[in-house]
């Protein structure tokens, strides 16, 4: 008998504000829009760089705001 075992899927973390690591870029509209605050990247501290926003991630760490 074949018994059929599905790898349990989840969804990847995605980069975003939420992370530890990302804060907003420095430079001012990193998008080449120059406007507002549109932004399409944020800043990595653990990569220290810019990275995509949304992009997926596997290093995402949850920030709680209040706690150390």
């Amino acid at each position: 008998m074949k018994e059929k075992k599905k790898a349990k899927q989840s969804l990847p973390d995605f980069c975003d504000l939420m992370c530890a690591y990302a804060s907003m870029p420095k430079e001012t509209a990193v998008d080449g829009a120059g406007s507002c605050r549109t932004f399409a990247a944020l800043y990595c501290k653990k990569r220290k760089s810019l990275v995509h926003k949304n992009m997926p991630c596997k290093d995402k760490k949850i920030s709680v705001k209040g706690k150390k």
